[in-house]
């Protein structure tokens, strides 16, 4: 199991974020989250969003330290990339 997070440079709710990342699938990515404990609504479309505060606890389970152009690179060559505005795979855009 190989998962990817980025420093925590990410502004938001007077908090810096990382993102967590799998390149395999999102059932790793969720399989890893929950062993280090991330809520599941700290999962945004194809990443966990992790607190500065445990930035070093999903280093020590495994989790492989790179920058947020790595994050998004991995994301894009698996095919798991899933910007804001794009439904997840198997979903329809919201009608208005």
């Amino acid at each position: 199991m190989t998962v990817y997070i980025d420093p925590p440079t990410w502004p938001g709710h007077g908090r810096l974020w990382s993102h967590l990342v799998s390149d395999v699938s999102f059932e790793e990515l969720h399989a890893f989250a929950a062993a280090i404990g991330c809520p599941p609504r700290a999962f945004e479309r194809d990443h966990y969003d992790v607190p500065e505060a445990h930035y070093a606890d999903a280093v020590r389970a495994g989790a492989l330290e790179v920058g947020s152009k790595e994050i998004v690179r991995r994301l894009t060559d698996a095919g798991l990339r899933r910007p804001k505005g794009r439904p997840a795979p198997g979903r329809r855009p919201a009608s208005n």
